[in-house]
């Protein structure tokens, strides 16, 4: 019974530390904060769609999305119902997690984030049968300029 009982512990004691060390081996390659409305089930959608791409978002349920579109440099004509903060750059909407690693890994000095105004059809949290309306990812820099990043679904 002993040998038993300490040949379970050793077993028990080993599989924790096997799932830790998988589980630390297959953290998300990039981690950030993405401010949403408590009420959108897209957002939570588009935040499902992040984590499949080793992307990690804690989620900050905000009432009022506005004070944290100023603070992050969002502008009202490429606003969208949430907003991501990733590696000290801005993310506002549905954008596509291959586009958001592709920033993240240029590094870009001038530009401040991407964006996709509204809710288009079709883009990551937004899928709706075979629907897909073509929109541009933008890039933007501190001073509200942009610049065409991606076309999807053209």
């Amino acid at each position: 019974m002993k040998k038993t009982f300490n040949t379970t512990i050793a077993k028990t004691l080993t599989a924790a530390a096997l799932l830790t060390m998988t589980t630390s081996a297959f953290a998300a390659k990039y981690t950030g904060t993405n401010y949403l409305s408590p009420y959108c089930g897209c957002c939570k959608e588009w935040v499902k769609h992040m984590e499949e791409n080793d992307i990690k978002l804690d989620m900050v349920f905000e009432e009022n999305l506005t004070p944290v579109k100023i603070k992050l440099g969002v502008r009202p004509e490429y606003a969208s119902c949430h907003t991501a903060e990733i590696n000290g750059y801005t993310f506002e909407g549905h954008i596509p997690a291959n586009e958001i690693v592709r920033f993240l890994e240029s590094q870009p000095k001038r530009m401040k984030g991407l964006a996709v105004g509204g809710m288009p059809m079709g883009s990551p949290g937004m899928e709706y049968n075979d629907q897909k309306d073509p929109y541009n990812v933008l890039a933007f820099d501190e001073n509200g300029k942009t610049m065409v990043w991606s076309r999807e679904n053209q």
